[in-house]
């Protein structure tokens, strides 16, 4: 019979519980990784006398093995009520059928997401640039040191506002907490650390990528409202009013049917249509830039 071995190091307690961890959403570990190294390293400062080994040995005992601080992770999770469904993949794959998309509350969120991206966007990208550009040029500097260390932090601090709005919006679960920063570090060290954080650069990489991204959705968004929405209520005034100045030129047998009853009811179930249409792109596309948010923000 095989018996495992406790890990006897902070490296090796993180990997078995990232392996312990599997299947869970990636913000939920990458929050379960940076607390349990945080509260490891500060048992280990707190007994210079004693080895990382021994030190490890004492906290499995007390804090528990990586199995037991995973299911209580899961447990966590599973209490935490939200307004979205659990399982967004699944309920892509049934969705409800055609209108029932409808009582999704992921589509009423990504559509505001897709509504907001683009005043985002335009922040992100434009102070990303600045920072590049000001870091660049200053770098040469004593006064340019400070500056890349705080543009870098800034970075990491609008991957984390925009995590929070991805999950209150799209209900894709990103971390909740900022990575622990050692305070007692210098600043040319904590520079060091972050240029070698594969996460910084995925993040800036977000960051300008948002601006394409929200002029995307936000153009989606209203041309499809829009059209949905004013073909629908025009067709309902006409009939209301009963005089249609519905005008298609070049195609006079469709500009007469549009002045008829069943043609007016026609346009307003086509408006209707490409309502429920743009409430499916709107889903579709909150469901995938979740996983795009996902794939760039998130550091396991």
């Amino acid at each position: 019979m095989n018996i495992v071995q406790p890990p006897n190091s902070v490296r090796g307690y993180l990997s078995e519980l990232r392996r312990a961890l599997k299947g869970a959403p990636r913000g939920l570990i990458a929050d379960a990784l940076a607390d349990c190294e945080e509260h490891l390293n500060m048992e280990i400062a707190g007994n210079p006398d004693m080895d990382e080994a021994a030190v490890m040995a004492t906290v499995i005992e007390t804090y528990g093995s990586p199995q037991e601080i995973a299911e209580e992770y899961r447990d966590m999770e599973a209490t935490i009520t939200t307004p979205f469904p659990k399982q967004p993949d699944a309920e892509m794959s049934n969705g409800g059928g055609f209108f029932g998309v409808v009582s999704d509350p992921r589509t009423y969120g990504a559509l505001l997401y897709m509504l907001l991206s683009l005043v985002t966007g335009v922040f992100y990208f434009t102070w990303t640039v600045v920072g590049i550009s000001v870091t660049a040029g200053t770098s040469i500097l004593i006064i340019g040191i400070p500056l890349a260390l705080v543009f870098l932090m800034s970075f990491r601090m609008l991957s984390h506002v925009e995590g929070r709005i991805v999950e209150g919006l799209l209900g894709v679960r990103m971390p909740r907490r900022l990575p622990a920063v050692n305070a007692d570090e210098r600043i040319w060290p904590q520079i060091k650390d972050a240029l070698g954080d594969s996460r910084t650069w995925t993040s800036m990489m977000y960051l300008l990528l948002m601006l394409p991204l929200g002029v995307l959705y936000f153009t989606l968004g209203v041309v499809g409202l829009a059209m949905s929405l004013g073909v629908t209520g025009i067709a309902i005034y006409s009939l209301a009013s009963n005089q249609s100045h519905i005008v298609i030129s070049g195609v006079p047998w469709l500009e007469h049917l549009f002045h008829t009853a069943p043609g007016l009811v026609l346009l307003a179930g086509i408006g209707v249509v490409v309502f429920f249409l743009v409430l499916h792109m709107a889903r579709f596309i909150g469901w995938t830039h979740g996983k795009i948010a996902e794939g760039l923000l998130v550091r396991l």
